[in-house]
């Protein structure tokens, strides 16, 4: 089984990632450098959302053409990590939400197009796809158990935001966020949930509170507290994917999330 791993702000590679090679793949929406290995004895493909020294801004990642590549690649799950802002007082700063619904009206990509793979007329994968949530039981499930296994607090269930960046938003913004029941924010899951529903590749996203979203509290958060837990970030999402991954592996089969209304 191979899992893909999606990374972003702060999580530019793995750690103790075996064999590692880095391979270009060419899709249809631009080239993706996809780096193979091994981590926690599984074999991972890995894609950086920003890549090394953060070049990419949220609104320049090229989402159709990661999920393109890890699917090209044989990524059989993907799991996502994302520093996310709390839009809900109780989640606690650099805990962990292992979310289960999707808040995403827009549904467009960063340059404004509708996100989805079915870009081209009559095409024979053309789909509408339904589901009830959209991440995977099995692998949150997995996620939350690593988490636990590595002695990290994790939410099981909440309902990730997806925003527009690369600006933060303003504090009406998060209210209408917040009365509809968004746990956390952030700029770049969104396009990708949908992405891989579309693609069939079941996928699960863990996120990790680095500050309270613009409003939540009184008080704006010095910048500086949100650099400091961002840079914690990469060692909970290393030992929770780490200790997840191995039970992934072990599952006999992974069915997509929902079905797919074709024609």
């Amino acid at each position: 089984m191979k899992i893909g791993i999606l990374t972003g702000s702060g999580t530019y590679a793995l750690p103790d990632f075996a064999d590692a090679e880095a391979v270009e793949v060419t899709t249809p929406f631009g080239g993706v450098t996809v780096t193979e290995g091994r981590f926690a004895g599984v074999d991972v493909l890995h894609v950086s959302r920003h890549l090394p020294g953060h070049p990419r801004l949220s609104h320049q990642v090229t989402h159709q053409a990661n999920v393109w590549a890890l699917r090209e690649r044989g990524a059989d799950a993907v799991l996502a990590v994302t520093v996310c802002g709390a839009v809900d007082r109780s989640v606690e700063l650099g805990s962990l939400v292992v979310f289960d619904d999707l808040h995403f009206l827009s549904n467009r990509l960063p340059d404004g197009s509708i996100c989805t793979l079915h870009t081209e007329p009559g095409a024979a994968d053309r789909a509408h796809w339904v589901f009830g949530s959209p991440f995977h039981g099995a692998l949150r499930q997995a996620l939350l158990e690593g988490a636990a296994e590595a002695g990290l607090a994790a939410r099981a269930g909440g309902v990730y935001g997806h925003v527009d960046g690369p600006r933060f938003n303003t504090r009406a913004e998060i209210r209408t966020l917040a009365a509809v029941g968004v746990t956390a924010v952030s700029q770049t899951a969104g396009p990708e949930t949908v992405l891989c529903g579309e693609a069939k590749i079941p996928y699960a996203l863990l996120g990790y509170a680095t500050d309270y979203a613009n409003g939540v509290e009184e008080e704006l958060q010095p910048v500086e507290n949100l650099v400091r837990l961002l840079e914690a970030s990469p060692r909970s999402f290393a030992a929770t994917l780490a200790a997840a991954l191995p039970r992934i592996a072990a599952l006999e089969t992974l069915d997509p999330v929902g079905s797919h209304l074709g024609f």
